[in-house]
């Protein structure tokens, strides 16, 4: 407000031009994108925190077969029959059992039982000695028709895991794998029935 010569006091309003008008309106528009754009960017910060952090666990999770030991089907006449989890292993598992699976390897050659320096190095030739071997024996058995079956050859031990007919002859037929070059041992992990819990061996995951 401001006085008159007269006395009086008068109200006088200083408008604003239509420039400054929009120059308002853009700076509250900027003010509102910036605000929605710093929210957008916490809620992807946090996703990406979130994402990172979960990574080792999942990384424990995941199985792979660290040690390379052979593990393959070799029949699959019985239907249902539960997949063997084989020598998958968490990254927990493997760095844990990595002491005891040195010594069992080397115990072979400080023992005088083996060529080589560790059991293990003899697997790979096994598993393909052992083809001939199951070839040999389906000759006379047949067994292919009668089983579902998986083999995991670990320090020159031949797991069989899955299952096999009631009629099966499996004392035979181990007995007869078990004359495969170089083998040690022949372990037996079948079942007759697909629906035997608890299972000889350990299953893959769903």
């Amino acid at each position: 407000m401001v006085a008159s010569p007269g006395g009086l006091i008068r109200s006088v309003i200083f408008a604003k031009t239509p420039k400054q008008l929009q120059g308002w309106r853009d700076a509250a528009a900027q003010d509102r994108e910036y605000k929605k754009m710093r929210s957008l960017i916490r809620h992807y910060a946090w996703c990406l925190l979130v994402s990172i952090s979960s990574q080792p666990a999942l990384a424990d999770d995941l199985r792979s077969n660290h040690g390379n030991d052979p593990f393959f089907q070799i029949s699959k006449a019985i239907p249902e029959c539960p997949i063997p989890l084989g020598p998958l292993e968490t990254e927990q598992e493997w760095v844990s059992e990595a002491h005891y699976r040195i010594e069992r390897g080397n115990s072979c050659w400080v023992e005088g039982r083996c060529r080589l320096s560790n059991s293990y190095r003899y697997d790979a030739e096994i598993a393909e000695a052992v083809q001939r071997r199951l070839s040999m024996i389906n000759i006379a058995m047949h067994w292919r028709e009668q089983s579902s079956l998986w083999l995991l050859l670990q320090r020159r031990f031949i797991y069989v895991q899955g299952c096999v007919s009631p009629a099966f002859n499996k004392d035979e037929f181990l007995s007869e794998l078990a004359k495969t070059a170089d083998v040690d041992k022949v372990i037996d992990n079948t079942i007759t029935d697909p629906k035997t819990k608890p299972l000889p061996y350990p299953p893959s995951a769903p």
